[in-house]
């Protein structure tokens, strides 16, 4: 590992012609045969119509109707909504009057989420499979709870479990339950989208069309002044694809670990003289910095006997910039190389850096309207500079960011806002000596805008510290 390697900074952490036809006497059976000839011809280019204009309809329902209120069969102007407006995790999911607010703004995204105008997305509790588990609001995690699939008759199917959204016992009054019950093709379970407005012509209601519910993430709000993004695939994926997650995840490594294999860094652990005490894991977890105790502390949930789990009074004091070993030396780092060839350990370092990094940072990314770029450049910040508030933490960079710029989803332009974050936290870097190098923004994040890159579409080439990478081709998974 390099020392120049790039440290945490943490204080808390997306017609033709006819032709005549002849008059003649003819016996029945020719008069029969030309009948059947002139209608048959006839029904030949009706069905081709009707082919072409049938394909031509589910196009353009399935492309007008991935975004907008999801209205319900049971009664007049009811929708889909998030109760209160509330992002936070386990809210409810109710019928409610149709009003147009944010609460009823949902988008069905290519990889299968359904996700509310706040960026977070509609789940089944716990992933059950069980009929009436509630649906609710969630962080968006790319799990089996947050998969979808809108069909042509109305229903929206969850993959996993078989159920259909449904309207608790087709209610009709403001606040029932929306719920997962056995598809039945009832009115309960019949929803439509009505498309937000645009310009002046006003949005109209459309059947949610034929979307696939397969794979997994979350989606992207659709940035203003859309922008090229990239090689390959026009659609819009976020960060939450797991070709994308994977793709950061060695963006992100070659910045913290200085490889691509992020894998093979769970047991990796140094002091590099930061004022961090032990740098160790995957994204770098800290000693010093405050992440490693929620860590240990997932792990001994998850296993209760492991060799870490007796670090934890030593860890809790050590607190947040401090580079003292106390309670930690002789056997810490050797204890925790033993704990990283624990899948349980592994599967820790995982959830943790989901939880405290990479979800808040992509969720954070799908509500300003950026493209899976702007989500990764959001996530990589979070990872070195923490969640908090502060001028050098993250909600403290994008906050000086938005002084100069507006999101996407403000109806600023992405290129220039995303340009005015990476300024932002430039300069909150090289506030401090650790990071002083600020070449896994320079090499980098910014070469890929630069190059009109939105989707983070590989091929991909970079360098951090003076050491190039690659990434030819989407990662095999």
């Amino acid at each position: 590992m390099p020392q120049t390697k790039t440290t945490k900074s943490r204080t808390a952490k997306k017609p033709g012609s006819t032709t005549k036809k002849k008059s003649a006497v003819v016996s029945s059976g020719a008069t029969s045969q030309s009948f059947w000839q002139r209608n048959t011809m006839l029904l030949i280019v009706f069905a081709a119509f009707a082919i072409v204009g049938g394909v031509l309809a589910t196009y353009l329902t399935h492309a007008a109707s991935r975004d907008g209120a999801f209205m319900s069969a049971v009664a007049a102007d009811k929708c889909l909504d998030n109760a209160g407006n509330h992002a936070t995790i386990r809210n409810k999911i109710q019928l409610y009057n149709c009003n147009g607010t944010a609460a009823q703004q949902w988008k069905y995204t290519d990889s299968g989420t359904i996700v509310n105008a706040n960026g977070f997305c509609l789940d089944v509790k716990g992933a059950s499979k069980e009929p009436k588990t509630v649906a609710q609001l969630y962080t968006c995690n790319g799990t089996v709870a947050q998969v979808w699939k809108v069909n042509a008759n109305g229903s929206i199917v969850n993959p996993n479990s078989g159920l259909c959204l449904d309207d608790k016992y087709a209610g009709t009054a403001n606040g029932t339950q929306i719920w997962m019950w056995p598809c039945n093709n009832t009115v309960a379970q019949k929803w439509t989208i009505k498309a937000p407005a645009t310009g002046g012509s006003g949005g109209g209601t459309t059947n949610p069309g034929t979307g696939s519910g397969s794979g997994s993430g979350g989606g992207t709000t659709t940035p203003s002044n859309p922008q090229n993004p990239g090689s390959g695939s026009s659609t819009s994926v976020s960060l939450f694809d797991p070709t994308k997650k994977e793709i950061a995840m060695q963006l992100v490594s070659s910045a913290e670990n200085s490889s691509l294999s992020w894998k093979s860094q769970y047991g990796y652990i140094e002091d590099i003289g930061d004022s961090r005490g032990y740098t160790a894991g995957i994204i770098g977890f800290c000693t010093g910095c405050g992440d490693m105790v929620p860590l240990v502390e997932y792990y001994t949930k998850i296993q209760p006997t492991n060799v870490l789990s007796k670090y934890l009074p030593a860890l809790k004091k050590i607190g947040s910039f401090n580079p003292t070993h106390a309670g930690l030396d002789p056997n810490f780092t050797k204890d925790w190389k033993t704990a990283a060839k624990d899948t349980k350990f592994q599967k820790a370092q995982n959830d943790e850096r989901d939880r405290a990094y990479f979800n808040p940072a992509v969720n954070q990314g799908i509500s300003d309207g950026l493209h899976a770029l702007g989500q990764f450049i959001y996530y990589d910040a979070m990872v070195v500079h923490g969640p908090g508030n502060d001028s050098s933490s993250f909600g403290g960079i994008r906050a000086a960011a938005l002084k100069t710029a507006k999101t996407p989803a403000q109806g600023g332009n992405e290129t220039t806002y995303l340009n005015a974050f990476m300024d932002a936290r430039n300069k909150a870097m090289k506030a401090e000596a650790a990071h002083e190098d600020v070449s896994r923004i320079e090499n980098a994040q910014r070469v890929f805008l630069k190059a009109g890159n939105l989707n983070l579409n590989p091929p991909l080439k970079w360098s951090v510290y003076g050491d190039p990478y690659t990434i030819a081709t989407n990662p095999q998974l």
